[in-house]
C-alpha cells in the first residue's frame, strides 16, 4: 500500500453538500443490508446523486474498488461495520474520496463518534445531504485504523465474539464475550515506548485510540476527538477477572486512568514490543503482530457527517 502522508494539507474547498456521483458498496452479509440498500437508493435520487456500486466479497476488494472509481465519483457511501470501514480506510486517505457511512453493523463505533444516525433512512439521508469533516486515522505497522488498535484481551474476545453472538446478543456481546476471555486471561509483559521513554508494564489489554468509541461503546478517554491530533494509550492490568466489572463502567465513561492498575498516555507516536510476537487487533480485525509501531496521520480522511457535527 502506498504510503500515507502523516499531515496532508487541510481542505478548504468548499463542496456543495449534494453529490454527482456515489461509489456505493454495501456489505451482502450485515444484518439490514437489503433495507440500507434500498433507503440509499431511494435518498440518492432524491438529491440527484447517480450511483455507482461496486461488489465486494474480499476485504482487499474494497481498497481496490475505492481506488478504480475513485476519478469518476464524489463520495465513497460504505455500508457495513467497523471492520468494513477498517478496510477501506488505506483507499480513502490515498485518494482523498469522502466517506459517508451506512451503519450496519454491530457496534457502529465509529459513526456514534461522528454522530451518524443509527437509523438507516437517516443515515442514507446525511450522506448525500451532510457536510464534511476531516478527522484523524491512528496507523500501526502501515496498517490505519479509525478507532482502536490494541493487544490482548481484544485479540480473544475478537475470536470470541461469533457472527452468530452478535446476531444474537448485539452490542450485549461484547460484554458476555469479554466476561468469558477474562477467566483464562493471563497477563503479558510489553515495553510501551512513548516520547523517547520506555515504560514496562505487566497488562491484559494495551490499547492505542484514535477516534473517541471502540468495542462496543468503550470510550477512549472522556476527553478524546477524532480530530483532536492524538493517541490516548493504555495499559491495563487485572488481579483477577471479578475486577472486570468494577472497571467496565470506567471504560464506558472514559475514566479509566482513574484506577491505580490502568495506565494512561497520550502522544502522536508508540512502540509496542513484547516478548513474543502477539496479534494486533484494528477496528476489530487481526491485521498486524508486536512488534507494533504507531502514528498519528493527521487529518487524514474526509468523513460526510450531520451539518451539526461538520466543524473541526
Amino acid at each position: 500500500m502506498p504510503a500515507i502522508s502523516p499531515d496532508p494539507q487541510p481542505d478548504t474547498t468548499a463542496r456543495p453538500s449534494t453529490r454527482r456521483r456515489a461509489l456505493l458498496i454495501v456489505n451482502g452479509k450485515a444484518r439490514q443490508g437489503q433495507s440500507a440498500l434500498d433507503s440509499v437508493l431511494e435518498a440518492c435520487e432524491a438529491a440527484g446523486v447517480t450511483v455507482e456500486r461496486a461488489e465486494c466479497g474480499r476485504r482487499e476488494e474494497l481498497g481496490e474498488a475505492i481506488r478504480a472509481s475513485a476519478g469518476s465519483v464524489d463520495l465513497a457511501i460504505i455500508g457495513g461495520g467497523d471492520g468494513t470501514l477498517n478496510a477501506a480506510a488505506g483507499a480513502l486517505a490515498e485518494t482523498g474520496l469522502p466517506l459517508a457511512i451506512l451503519p450496519l453493523g454491530t457496534a457502529n463505533d465509529l459513526a456514534r463518534t461522528l454522530g451518524i444516525p443509527l437509523d438507516i433512512e437517516e443515515a442514507a439521508r446525511v450522506a448525500v445531504t451532510g457536510r464534511i469533516r476531516r478527522i484523524d486515522l491512528g496507523e500501526v505497522n502501515g496498517v490505519p485504523f479509525f478507532n482502536v488498535a490494541s493487544i490482548g484481551l481484544s485479540v480473544e474476545l475478537a475470536r470470541e465474539l461469533t457472527r452468530d453472538m452478535k446476531r444474537r446478543w448485539g452490542t450485549l456481546g461484547y460484554a458476555i464475550a469479554a466476561a468469558r476471555v477474562m477467566k483464562r486471561m493471563a497477563p503479558m509483559r510489553a515495553r510501551i515506548r512513548i516520547d523517547g521513554v520506555a515504560h514496562r508494564v505487566k497488562a491484559v489489554q494495551i490499547g492505542v485510540g484514535n477516534g473517541r468509541h471502540y468495542g462496543g461503546g468503550m470510550t477512549v478517554d472522556e476527553g478524546a476527538s477524532v480530530d483532536d491530533g492524538r493517541l490516548n494509550v493504555y495499559s491495563m492490568d487485572l488481579r483477577g477477572w471479578w475486577e472486570w466489572p468494577l472497571l467496565y463502567p470506567s471504560f464506558r465513561a472514559g475514566r479509566q486512568g482513574r484506577w491505580k492498575n490502568v495506565h494512561t498516555w497520550t502522544c502522536t507516536e508508540a512502540e509496542i514490543v513484547t516478548r513474543r510476537p502477539r496479534p494486533v487487533n484494528t477496528d476489530g480485525e487481526l491485521t498486524t503482530h508486536t512488534p507494533a509501531r504507531f502514528r498519528l496521520l493527521r487529518r487524514a480522511v474526509a468523513v460526510v457527517c450531520p451539518a451539526e457535527e461538520a466543524e473541526g
